[in-house]
C-alpha cells in the first residue's frame, strides 16, 4: 500500500488546485468586504462571540478588519501566483485562523473546511510549478508528485460528506420539514418560492441530499460514473449557490474533483505546454520528512474523531447544539430563539434585567439560541460589572424553537452561568432537556 502511495504521479492536480484555492480565497477575503460582511460582523460591534478561550482576538476587533482582510486578500493572489509561496501559503493559514475563531455568529461550515485545507497547503510543494517562485529560481521546478498527496485531499473531502451524509437521517430531514422551511427562508423571487415549497419538491430536494453526500465521493472514484458525478456536483453546487447563497464554498467543493481524474487527465485539460512524464518510476518525487508526515496523520485522525464526539454527549445534538459545530452538519436545521438576562447583585440580592441591546447588534441578538453564546454572554456581563466593582449572578430566561416547533425553554432559569465553568467535551446540565 505504501509503495503505491509513494508512487510518481504528474503534480498538475495540486498546481491547478493551488491556483483555484488562491483565487476562491481573495473572492471570500474582498467580497467579504465588498457586500459589508466585515462591516457587520467585525467593525460595527462592540466585541464579537470568539471561539471559547479565543478571547484574545478581541483586540483585532473595529475598523482595522478592513486592512486586516485586505492584507488577507493579497496574501491570497500571492498564493495564488505561488509568490513565496512558503511565507505567503502559512501567512494566510494563520490570518484565516485569526478570522475564523475570531467570531461565530455568522459561522459557516465552509470556513472550516478552508482552514483544514490551508494547513494541508501549508506543507505541500503547491507552487513547484507554474509559479513565480519557479521563474524566479526561488524553488526547484517539479513534475511529479507521490501520488499520496491526492489521497490526503480525497480523504477530507469524504470525511465533510460521509458525516454530512450521516447527519441528514433524522426525522425532520426525512419528512422534508428542514428543507421546506430553508426553501421558504431562501432570498428568491416568489414565483420559484412557491415551486420550491411544494411537497413533492422539497421531499425530492431532501432524499437527493442524501443520494449526492453518500454516493458523490464512490461515483468520483469509479472511472465509469466519474464524468456523470462531475456533472451532478455541478448541477447540485450550482443550483445551491443561486437558490441558498453560501459564498464560495459550491465552487471550492468543485475544485476537490481534481484530485478524483487521473493526473495526466489534469495536466491535459489545463496545462497543455506542461511536460509529459515518461517513465514515472525514475521521476524523483518532493517528500515530506517523517515529522511532517506524523504531524498530518495526527491532524488527519483528529478530522475524522472529532464529528464523532457527538456520539458521546448526553442529550439530542439538534437541541442542545453541543458538539454541532466542526462536525459536519451542514444545512440541517432552522434555530431561532431569544435570550434575557437577569442579574443578581451578590451582596444586595436585588435583581434587575440586562438591556443587551445596549451592546450587541441585532444579528448578534438572534444568534443567542445556542448554550455556547449564551454562556459566553453571562461571562461578558460578570466582566462587565465586575470593571465596575459589583459581584453579580447571571441567569438566562432562553427560548428556544427549532425546525419551526413551538419555544421551549431550553436554559435552566436557577443556574448562575457566570459562575459554572464551561464544558468543552461533556453535557451542560444547565441545558434542559429535550421538549419534543
Amino acid at each position: 500500500m505504501w509503495k503505491k502511495a509513494l508512487q510518481p504521479v504528474d503534480n498538475a492536480p495540486l498546481i491547478i488546485f493551488r491556483i483555484f484555492f488562491g483565487f476562491l480565497f481573495a473572492c471570500e477575503s474582498f467580497g467579504a468586504i465588498a457586500t459589508g460582511w466585515v462591516r457587520l460582523n467585525m467593525v460595527d460591534v462592540k466585541f464579537t462571540f470568539s471561539h471559547i478561550y479565543m478571547d484574545f482576538l478581541q483586540v483585532l476587533v473595529g475598523p482595522q478588519m478592513y486592512v486586516y482582510f485586505f492584507v488577507m486578500g493579497l496574501t491570497s493572489l500571492a498564493v495564488m501566483l505561488g509568490y513565496r509561496y512558503k511565507w505567503s501559503m502559512p501567512l494566510l493559514t494563520l490570518l484565516w485562523a485569526g478570522t475564523y475563531f475570531l467570531q461565530k455568529t455568522s459561522y459557516n461550515n465552509h470556513y472550516y473546511l478552508l482552514m483544514i485545507i490551508c494547513v494541508y497547503m501549508c506543507f505541500l510543494p503547491a507552487a513547484s510549478y507554474k509559479s513565480l517562485d519557479v521563474k524566479a529560481n526561488r524553488v526547484k521546478e517539479e513534475l511529479a508528485m507521490p501520488l499520496y498527496f491526492n489521497w490526503i485531499f480525497i480523504f477530507q473531502v469524504s470525511v465533510l460528506y460521509v458525516y454530512g451524509t450521516i447527519a441528514k437521517f433524522y426525522p425532520d430531514w426525512l419528512d422534508g420539514t428542514f428543507t421546506e422551511i430553508m426553501y421558504q427562508s431562501a432570498n428568491i423571487p416568489d414565483f420559484f418560492k412557491t415551486i420550491f415549497t411544494q411537497k413533492e419538491f422539497y421531499l425530492i430536494i431532501a432524499y437527493l441530499g442524501i443520494i449526492f453526500d453518500g454516493l458523490i465521493v464512490p461515483a468520483l472514484l469509479w472511472k465509469r460514473t466519474r464524468t456523470l458525478a462531475l456533472v451532478a456536483s455541478c448541477i447540485f453546487h450550482l443550483f445551491n449557490s443561486v437558490t441558498l447563497h453560501i459564498g464560495i464554498f459550491p465552487y471550492f467543493a468543485l475544485t476537490f474533483a481534481l484530485f478524483f481524474y487521473p493526473s495526466d487527465q489534469i495536466r491535459r485539460i489545463f496545462l497543455k505546454k506542461k511536460p509529459v512524464l515518461e517513465q514515472k518510476e525514475n521521476f524523483a518525487t518532493p517528500q515530506l520528512s517523517k515529522p511532517v508526515l506524523g504531524f498530518l496523520a495526527v491532524f488527519m485522525f483528529i478530522q475524522f474523531a472529532l464529528p464523532l464526539r457527538q456520539h458521546f454527549i448526553e442529550g439530542d445534538i439538534l437541541w442542545t447544539d453541543e458538539a454541532h459545530r466542526l462536525s459536519w452538519r451542514m444545512m440541517l436545521r432552522s434555530r431561532g430563539g431569544y435570550t434575557n438576562f437577569i442579574l443578581e447583585d451578590k451582596n444586595t440580592k436585588e435583581r434587575s434585567f440586562y438591556n443587551a441591546e445596549d451592546v450587541l447588534s441585532r444579528k448578534q441578538e438572534t444568534r443567542l439560541n445556542t448554550s455556547d453564546m449564551i454562556w459566553q454572554m453571562a461571562q461578558y456581563i460578570k466582566k462587565e460589572y465586575a470593571a465596575k466593582g459589583i459581584d453579580v449572578a447571571v441567569y438566562a430566561d432562553s427560548w428556544v424553537s427549532v425546525n419551526g416547533r413551538e419555544y421551549s425553554r431550553y436554559i435552566d432559569e436557577n443556574v448562575d452561568l457566570a459562575s459554572v465553568p464551561w464544558n468543552y467535551f461533556g453535557h451542560s446540565e444547565w441545558i434542559l432537556d429535550k421538549p419534543f
